[in-house]
């Protein structure tokens, strides 16, 4: 990094950095942990050409969050460009590993989130997932929405990385077929869109936070379905959520189907050990 740079960072935060210290952030941008006289901050960094873009999204999904006052997210500092250089800077939080009833109280604030409602499916700008575009244009059918803006575009990618062949895909009139019947009676909720348990924090109070959002209106199964997908939430979790949105007819299969979303998602973008994964789902309801 730069030495001008972290002048730059020195002049945003209005107070001089005592160490930089590089830390994990994901498989897509650096991040490192920033620390002044009397506060940490968490700092994220990237120059490919959508980096900002990337980051204005993911600022704005974390305010968006932060302003239902159901779940927290770190605050947002700043996020800008200096040079070929993309950055968001945040608040650092201190995090620890979850107890029993730190997962309570996320299962209970998650499906408050939840309860966050709108017209329509979507959002009004597009995001992205890692570093996946992620088209939101708004609909009113959620079974188009899904099959249209979610299935649909992870397959075609999924052909053009030759990662599967289009012989192994249904098409979009196959999928709305088979969808129609599944996705019945569902209402548009504000999900964090990529819940799996590396993108929650639980401070060192207890207070659950939530990271790396790729946020939008849909089923809020979707975000039940990633915390299952990886693993890592435990039984008060669910049992605190399910209290506030009993579990649903169908929920096994939209679980799978949801799933499968994330799997294209995983295979687009880290190749073809997702690829077995993804043809089960495929085989199995198309």
């Amino acid at each position: 990094m730069e030495q001008a740079f972290f002048k730059h960072i020195e002049n945003k935060l209005s107070a001089k950095i005592n160490s930089i210290t590089s830390v994990s952030g994901g498989d897509i941008s650096s991040a490192f942990r920033i620390i002044t006289s009397d506060q940490s901050f968490f700092l994220k960094t990237n120059t490919v050409l959508n980096a900002l873009n990337m980051f204005q999204t993911e600022a704005e999904a974390l305010k968006t969050i932060a302003n239902t006052n159901t779940i927290s997210t770190p605050k947002v500092i700043d996020c800008s460009k200096f040079e070929n250089i993309s950055f968001l800077l945040m608040e650092f939080i201190e995090s620890k590993s979850p107890s029993s009833k730190d997962f309570k109280t996320l299962g209970k604030q998650l499906a408050q989130l939840h309860q966050n409602t709108n017209p329509y499916f979507g959002l009004e700008q597009d995001n992205f997932i890692g570093s996946l575009k992620q088209s939101n244009k708004p609909t009113n059918s959620w079974n188009l929405f899904y099959v249209n803006e979610r299935l649909f575009p992870q397959l075609q990618l999924a052909i053009q990385n030759q990662l599967l062949i289009e012989s192994e895909c249904p098409s979009k009139e196959q999928m709305l077929n088979k969808l129609e019947p599944i996705f019945q009676n569902i209402k548009p909720s504000l999900l964090h869109g990529d819940l799996w348990n590396g993108n929650i924090l639980i401070s060192e109070n207890g207070s659950p936070y939530l990271i790396d959002p790729a946020i939008y209106y849909g089923d809020r199964e979707v975000d039940m379905a990633m915390t299952k997908l990886f693993g890592g939430f435990s039984n008060s979790f669910y049992d605190a959520y399910y209290t506030i949105h009993p579990i649903t007819e169908n929920s096994a299969i939209k679980t799978e189907i949801y799933q499968l979303y994330y799997l294209l998602v995983h295979l687009n973008l880290f190749g073809r050990s997702y690829y077995n994964a993804v043809i089960t789902i495929l085989k199995k309801y198309f």
